[in-house]
């Protein structure tokens, strides 16, 4: 089956279009979601780790703090952005009703992600941040005044200038 130039160039633009309409329709539903959340200033100055330390939040940098779980597909598909960012900035992930801290670490250590976790067995963290739905992501400036918060997939590019621009 041969495909003339003009069809390709017809099914080009489809998929684009279908590509732009997704993004718009995910964004929307994302701001419409993250109106709830919790936007107080951020008044957490330690969290206790699954390694059993506890983990300072250094108040002259941003800080991202990442919900997720590990039954969650969306959350599975951006633990990769949350390991690369956790290499460069203050990153604080909250895995909410995921087992034990054992089972948490198995799951870091089988998909090589070193990010700081806490374990919100119960869900007691996540309901002070009236999380509806995974993941959901906050940053912070320096001063803990929240500047961004996300609920669903964000892509790295879109976390690393939500923290540049945190930064100012």
């Amino acid at each position: 089956m041969y495909l003339s130039k003009e069809k390709i160039k017809h099914y080009i633009k489809e998929i684009l279009l279908f590509i732009l309409t997704i993004t718009v329709v995910a964004n929307l539903m994302s701001i419409f979601r993250s109106q709830s959340l919790n936007n107080a200033p951020l008044q957490i100055k330690t969290f206790k780790l699954i390694d059993n330390s506890t983990y300072t939040i250094d108040r002259s940098k941003p800080l991202l703090i990442h919900f997720w779980a590990t039954w969650c597909p969306t959350c599975k598909l951006e633990a990769s952005n949350i390991n690369f960012l956790s290499k460069y900035y203050q990153v604080i992930t909250i895995a909410v009703k995921s087992g034990s801290d054992y089972e948490i670490k198995q799951y870091l250590d089988e998909h090589n992600y070193t990010y700081r976790v806490v374990n919100d067995k119960d869900g007691a963290l996540s309901k002070k941040f009236k999380i509806a739905g995974y993941p959901t992501t906050f940053i912070y400036d320096k001063n803990q005044k929240l500047r961004f918060s996300e609920v669903g997939y964000t892509s790295t590019v879109g976390l690393i200038l939500r923290m540049f621009w945190s930064s100012y």
